[in-house]
Formats: C-alpha cells, structure tokens, sequence
C-alpha cells in the first residue's frame, strides 16, 4: 500500500485466493484514481465517479450503479440468451455439415466401386463385340472368295473349250482335207455356237463393298449397348426404282421432284444412305436451259430429288448412282405452263349468282328460257353442279381451260375501242 502504483489495489492473503474470484473487486475511475465507479452515466452509456459528473458528465442523467444493474443486466442476459441459441444451432448445422462430409465421401466411395464395375464390364462388352465383328468379318470374307474361285473355276473352263474348240477348227481348217471339213462341219458348228450363246456376266460376280459403320446399333451385349456394325449390302443400280405420283410431269415455277430408293443386288432397300446419287434435268429444246435439282439423303437409303423448272418444254432427266443410270433413267420430264386461275365465279347458276340478270352468261353453255343468256338449274345445257363461270369446269381446284369473257370485259373491250 505504501507504492504509489499499488496504492489503490486490493491484497488479500494466499490462502484465501480460492475465493478471491467471487469477492467484490473495487474498480477506480481512470480519470480520477483515487475515485470508485460507483455510479453510471445514461448518455454516455457507462460506469462514472463522482468527479466525473461533476466535471465531463456534467447535467448527463446517471444513477448508482445498484440501481441500473437490474435494468442493463437483464439485457445483457437476453441477448446471452439469444447468443447461445444461435450457437447451439450453428454446432447442429457444423454436425450436420461434418456428418454430410462422411456420407458424401461414403457416397463417392461406391460410385466409384460401381464406375469401375460398369467400366470393367463394358471393356468386356466391346471386347466380345470386337471379336464377334471380326469372326464375323472372316466369315464373309471366306463366303466371297469361295464365290470368286467358283465364279473362277466356271470362267476357266468356259474359257478351256473355247480355246479347245478353236484350237480342233483352226487345225482343220489348215491341215484337213475338203472332205474331212465338209464332213466334220455341222459337229464343229454347233460346238461353237453353243460355245458363243453361253452367256458370262463380264463384271465379278463378288464385289468388295464391306464396310464398317461405327454409328450403327449393333443390339446389346453383356447387358450393354454396343455400336458398330458390318455393312455388306451395295447398291446395284440396276434394281433401284424411282418412286413418285407423276414425276414425269411438273409446272412452271413450281416445286416438284421424286424420291430415289437404292437397292441392293438382291433387290432390297439399303437402309443406310451414303450413296453417290447425280442427277441433271436438261431442256431438250434449249442447250443453255438446264433445272439444278437438291439431293436430300434420308440416311435409309431414299433420296428425295426436288427441282423447281423456270421454263415449261420436254426436259431430259437422268439419274446416276456410282456413274450408272439406274432402272428407268433417262427419263422425259413434261413442264405445263403455269397453273391458270379462274378469272370467273365457282356457282351452281348464273340465275342465282346474278340475281336473276338475264344478260349474265356462263362459260358452260347453258341457256334458260325466257331470254336468258345463262344457265339455270334444270335447263339446257346446265351441267347439273356447281361449276365455273369462266371455263366451265366442275371441280372447285381445277384449272381454269379459258372461255368467253364476261359480260364486263366484253363491255370494258368496247369501249376501249371505241376510245
């Protein structure tokens, strides 16, 4: 107590330090030293001596801290409340968040078990289809060139007799007498002409068109889907077909075309498209007229071909696949003129459409009694249903054939030229 420093401290003695945490500890003001904080400044929010509102905190409101206490505390203590409550929540969310951790590193622990097990097993399955491919590919490979050797060995022995038969008649001719060719003529004859009408395909009867597309579904596998397949068929244009309602005929600045179907040598549809499809549509008339059509690969072995002509005439169209025209190419393309409109009105009457006007005519050529210049329902000439007035025709999108004008442009014509 005799230093200045530790004047103001309290001491208590050793052995009773166990309790010295729960004894009330005097707290000096560290404006005024010698001061307790007994007191508690409202607007300033804190603890004061009895110098302090005499001097700074001067006319502020503040009360003994006793008094105070129950007030602030009890604050103090709701918010410890609500401070706690948070904490205990945010532990909760911390466990959750540590036991979620476990169960994802637990999660991505078997599926990766199952990535690999699915790889594994799908390794296997290309691998199988692998060597079911090319078991397959063998195959047909041994298929063609048992074919070629027996295409082969008929073309040698075709080619045997007629190398025997040339050589007995080239022999006779030059070392027998006249009596031995004249006797052994009808037997040599008939040798080489049934040597000659044997008919021999001058093209291989094999082709190499095997192919591989890896797009092709090729069925499953072990439980997976597999991809890949062998492609033997070829097109034979030969025995491809053009298909199409008319596609000898088309209009004028209309879009028309026809569809192509590639088949194979067995006749049957490629399902697969790919192919080297030409085609050109000429004028027969005009060298410098030509039509470019569009080449539409449905990818199932159909190729849909669409022109749009500018100038009507006699067009050639042929049609190449692999640079061969296929069965019924070249074929005649007739383009119509443009397709006329009806210029009159589609009625059942000129009676009824007109109002009964005994001038209306129609192009049908009826006539009614009574001085009438058209049509009526049962009178001569009348078709019976409904038709035209300009040309005549029964069916509502039918082209219009022409026919007399009509009483307004006989009446327009006129005076045109009587101006």
């Amino acid at each position: 107590r005799r230093q200045k420093k530790t004047a103001s401290h309290a001491v208590t003695e050793l052995e009773n330090t166990k309790d010295c945490s729960q004894a009330e500890k005097p707290l000096f003001c560290p404006s005024h030293p010698t001061e307790r904080l007994r007191l508690f400044c409202e607007q300033c929010d804190q603890p004061v001596c009895r110098d302090c509102v005499v001097d700074k905190h001067r006319q502020h409101p503040y009360d003994f801290t006793g008094n105070v206490i129950h007030r602030h505390g009890d604050a103090l203590r709701e918010l410890l409340k609500s401070t706690q409550q948070r904490m205990g929540t945010l532990e909760g969310v911390l466990n959750e968040i540590d036991d979620m951790g476990s169960a994802v590193c637990s999660r991505a622990a078997a599926v990766a078990t199952e990535i690999c097990l699915f790889a594994s097993g799908y390794v296997k399955a290309i691998e199988e289809h692998r060597d079911r491919l090319l078991k397959q590919l063998e195959d047909l490979k041994v298929q063609k060139e048992n074919l070629l050797h027996l295409r082969k060995a008929q073309l040698q022995q075709l080619l045997l007799d007629m190398r025997t038969g040339v050589e007995f008649t080239e022999r006779l001719l030059t070392s027998g007498s006249d009596l031995e060719i004249l006797l052994t003529k009808g037997v040599v004859a008939s040798r080489l002409a049934k040597l000659n009408s044997i008919a021999y395909n001058t093209h291989p009867s094999v082709e190499d068109g095997i192919q591989f597309c890896p797009q092709e579904r090729a069925g499953q596998c072990r439980g997976y889907e597999v991809f890949g397949a062998i492609l033997n068929k070829v097109v034979d244009p030969a025995r491809c077909a053009l298909l199409g309602e008319d596609f000898h005929s088309a209009r004028q600045s209309k879009l028309t075309g026809f569809t192509l179907q590639c088949n194979d040598t067995t006749g049957e549809q490629m399902g697969r498209g790919g192919e080297a499809v030409q085609v050109t549509i000429t004028h027969k008339d005009k060298r410098d007229c030509a039509v470019k059509p569009t080449v539409c690969d449905n990818g199932d072995g159909t190729y849909h071909i669409s022109y749009n002509p500018e100038q009507p005439g006699l067009y050639a169209v042929c049609v190449y696949v692999k640079g061969q025209h296929v069965k019924g190419s070249p074929f005649t393309l007739i383009v119509k003129k443009k397709f006329r409109e009806h210029h009159g009105v589609f009625h059942c009457c000129t009676f009824c459409s007109s109002g009964g006007q005994k001038a209306a005519r129609c192009a049908c050529g009826g006539t009614m009694p009574g001085g009438y210049q058209g049509c009526g329902h049962g009178h001569k000439g009348h078709p019976g249903c409904p038709h035209w007035s300009c040309c005549g025709q029964v069916k509502e999108s039918s082209e219009c054939l022409g026919g007399p004008p009509s009483d307004a442009s006989q009446r327009s014509l006129l005076r045109t030229v009587a101006l």
